[in-house]
């Protein structure tokens, strides 16, 4: 049994992640319609129709614009926090159902196991989430907040793959052209990650069971890959990381990246 870890796309327009395990399927986020998570799904030789729960971290719509229908279409819950749910479900579930997750609330689906824990950021009840697979991997999806609370921090220990956030370089921010106020809301307490304070967290987060990262949430403007991958990738591998550093991107899949585990400490390969 093995997990594999797929991201249908990541950015400002959209983001969207996968796991599979034994032909079932765990969306992380659905930020693209519907029918663009399929196709996207279709092109990286994944099958939704293995489809057990759609996790959400929060109701923005680059997070969640096709979880509804995608979650009421296949028959799985659609996991979240009880106010991302009301936020999202304000208009119509569309036939979904709902499965709570947070600290404490934990959700098994197929063969993954599913919580939460509380970020900062400018949404109904954002989460960080957590899965552990039945083959004991462990993937943390954390994006979307200013500052790393200590419950994400406290998430983020032990894993075998991280995705975080590293949403912008801050000189390419400070000479963007946004006003102020908006840098100041990208940079603030409830915006997000900039490169550098992602690899610091990635550090403090690092051991030696750690195999993968894949950097997330690029902000198209204010960033790019070699950017991240070089400010992130450094500090890692400064501290003695010999796992593998990717960044997902917008318009491409990334992966499947098949996550293993091996005599206790965590292994990952590209398939």
């Amino acid at each position: 049994m093995t997990t594999s870890l797929i991201a249908l796309g990541s950015g400002s327009r959209g983001n969207c992640f996968a796991l599979e395990c034994e032909g079932a399927v765990l969306l992380i986020d659905a930020g693209f319609s519907a029918k663009e998570v399929t196709r996207r799904a279709e092109r990286a030789g994944l099958d939704l129709g293995g489809l057990v729960g759609v996790a959400l971290t929060h109701e923005h719509g680059d997070h969640a614009s096709g979880a509804l229908r995608l979650a009421a279409r296949h028959g799985a819950p659609l996991l979240a926090s009880p106010g991302t749910w009301r936020a999202l479900t304000r208009s119509g579930n569309e036939g979904a159902t709902h499965c709570a997750i947070g600290s404490a609330l934990r959700v098994e689906v197929g063969p993954f196991t599913v919580w939460g824990a509380p970020i900062a950021h400018d949404a109904a009840e954002p989460l960080a989430v957590a899965v552990e697979s039945l083959d004991g991997v462990k993937i943390g999806v954390a994006y979307d907040l200013g500052r790393p609370t200590a419950a994400v921090r406290l998430l983020l220990r032990e894993l075998t793959a991280v995705i975080l956030e590293a949403n912008h370089d801050e000189i390419l921010l400070r000479t963007s052209g946004y006003p102020p106020s908006v840098q100041q809301r990208i940079a603030g307490s409830a915006g997000h990650l900039s490169n550098r304070a992602a690899a610091d967290l990635l550090v403090e987060a690092m051991h030696p069971g750690l195999g993968t990262v894949l950097l997330a949430h690029l902000s198209q403007r204010c960033n790019n890959e070699e950017l991240a991958r070089n400010t992130v990738e450094t500090a890692l591998r400064r501290k003695g990381f010999r796992g593998v550093v990717d960044v997902a991107r917008q318009d491409d899949p990334v992966g499947p990246l098949r996550l293993l585990r091996c005599d206790g400490a965590q292994m990952t390969f590209a398939i």
